[in-house]
């Protein structure tokens, strides 16, 4: 077990409380085998009625996994307490998308990479004036995981692909238009839902409802045009020259932001996402991002972008390949090949 995780019945509520503020919540592979180990027990106990996750203090609900660590194993190790760790979570977070019984997540605060992938499996999200949500991987080399493959993927209007490659951050009224928050409570209520749900937790969903209110305009509705526009292909050139093409302020601030992210990381966000939306096993999703995360981390990219965003903080990137053209079709192919069986992910029984 871990401190990093508060783990509690009350009544007939099985709660789990992330609790690692300094780092914003980020998962570890302990705290992983903790919130699975919690679920299990509770997957077939008659007593548990309802699922509630939530983090104990500081202002990020979960802002991703350990990617120091994976950098540190790529380099180290050759990338195996990397794997390790995508392998716990990954777990984790089909359990959660298969779990038998009603769950609920309350995003209060940053809620970015991992945080999404506990976030998205549970029926009930709810959001707070304090969510910041995006998934913001590809400016470390990496690519939108956990499950992004399948949720964004299924995302109207090609906002999924356009999440991938910028990491556009949303507040809590474009996660309700889009679908992936359910309510919005204020943050002051949350002490009195929770307690609501510990009494009556067969009738959450009603009593989130009665909570909710109204969290505003969703600001990226206006750009849904724009986005269907220019992120309407598969090819990230295609979507590169359709925004060099538009000499608006949105195309032009949004094709600066692609120029900084990984070329490789881009190419591979929206090949998981074609691959995802064709792809109803959950399971399945998980394999194939696992297989995925296992070649990725040990690319030059992923060192370097977690080097220069989270370590040297300098933000000098020097992606390989420097271009989307030098990202070739056969360097993809090879990423997405499945693994031998013997080091293939496998959820639980």
């Amino acid at each position: 077990m871990t401190e990093d995780v508060i783990v509690r019945r009350e009544g007939a509520v099985g709660w789990i409380s992330l609790d690692r503020p300094r780092a914003l919540n980020a998962l570890t592979s302990d705290m992983c085998e903790a919130i699975s180990a919690a679920l299990l027990a509770w997957r077939d106990d008659p007593e548990v009625a309802l699922v509630m996750i939530d983090h104990a203090g500081g202002r990020g609900f979960c802002a991703g996994g350990d990617v120091a660590m994976v950098r540190r194993s790529a380099l180290e190790d050759g990338g195996s307490a990397g794997r390790a760790f995508f392998h716990a979570e990954y777990r984790l977070n089909h359990l959660l998308f298969t779990y038998p019984k009603p769950t609920v997540c309350f995003i209060d605060g940053v809620t970015m990479g991992g945080g999404v992938g506990l976030a998205l499996p549970c029926r009930m999200r709810a959001a707070t004036e304090n969510t910041l949500f995006a998934m913001p991987e590809t400016a470390i080399g990496l690519f939108p995981d956990v499950g992004g493959g399948y949720f964004l993927s299924r995302l109207k209007w090609r906002y999924g692909q356009f999440l991938a490659l910028t990491g556009a951050r949303l507040d809590p009224a474009e996660c309700l238009h889009l679908g992936l928050a359910t309510r919005y409570i204020r943050s002051e209520r949350l002490a009195e839902v929770k307690a609501t749900l510990i009494g009556d937790p067969a009738n959450a969903d009603r009593h989130l409802a009665l909570a909710a209110t109204e969290a505003g305009q969703p600001r990226i509705a206006g750009n849904r045009l724009n986005v269907m526009k220019h992120f309407a292909s598969d090819r990230f050139e295609d979507i590169l020259a359709s925004l060099a093409a538009d000499h608006g302020k949105w195309a032009q601030t949004e094709l600066a932001t692609l120029r900084k992210k990984s070329p490789l990381a881009c190419k591979v966000a929206l090949e998981v996402l074609r691959r995802g939306a064709a792809t109803d096993d959950f399971a399945e999703e998980m394999a194939r991002e696992y297989a995925v995360a296992a070649r990725v981390i040990v690319q030059p990219d992923f060192a370097e972008g977690v080097r220069a965003v989270l370590v040297d903080k300098n933000n000098a990137l020097a992606w390989d390949p420097a271009t989307p053209e030098e990202v070739t079709d056969a360097m993809i192919a090879e990423i997405f090949a499945p693994l031998p069986t013997e080091e293939a992910w496998t959820p639980f029984s």
